[in-house]
């Protein structure tokens, strides 16, 4: 991306969209990608190893993906849950824009695409499923976990993928230590990445 970072909320290079075919909740789709985004090539193995190792979603309630990118994941959750709200949040706003795009295309109507400062500040969330953006770098990724988990509904959990080598396992000692009303576990581990669960306890008495 000629050293543009993903995370760019105006990727400065020109639009050149391509079409791909993907696997999304059991399902053959035919999706648009773009340039200036992360992994429009593919369905990127991170992601790919979260979708296999995450339970069904909640079916109702406001479901969250982190970090959406083009939107396999929040696809998914809105395929999975066509009853609950899906929140698909990123800074890069033509990111975004394919999330709005391959949601018509496959005809759903429960996902908002949005900025982080557009979702509601009160709202609580029965999952949040993330492919987090690990090269923002330690500081800004502690922020993301910072303001979103503490979002979580109580008895809710949190998946998050992270790869070995990029400090998965840092990261779960770091939420631990965080948040003491996560229990924070290793849930599996494939292809060189780990699937972190945080469930939110209830608090003590």
């Amino acid at each position: 991306m000629d050293g543009e970072h993903y995370f760019s909320a105006q990727p400065a290079g020109e639009l050149s969209l391509r079409e791909i075919d993907v696997t999304l909740a059991g399902s053959p789709y035919r999706l648009t990608t773009a340039s200036g985004i992360f992994s429009p090539e593919r369905i990127d193995t991170g992601t790919q190893v979260l979708l296999a190792n995450v339970p069904t979603p909640p079916p109702g309630g406001n479901l969250l993906d982190l970090g959406s990118g083009w939107g396999p994941i929040a696809l998914s959750l809105a395929l999975e849950s066509p009853r609950a709200t899906v929140w698909a949040v990123d800074v890069n706003e033509r990111a975004l824009d394919m999330v709005r795009r391959n949601a018509h295309m496959i005809g759903l109507e429960n996902i908002n695409a949005c900025r982080p400062e557009d979702v509601p500040a009160d709202l609580g969330f029965t999952t949040i499923w993330s492919n987090p953006p690990i090269r923002v770098g330690k500081n800004e990724l502690h922020s993301m976990m910072s303001t979103w988990l503490p979002r979580l509904e109580v008895g809710s959990d949190a998946w998050l993928v992270v790869q070995k080598n990029l400090g998965s396992d840092s990261l779960q000692r770091w939420l631990t230590g965080e948040f003491a009303d996560l229990s924070v576990t290793r849930a599996s581990t494939n292809k060189g990445y780990r699937v972190l669960r945080a469930r939110k306890k209830a608090a003590a008495a």
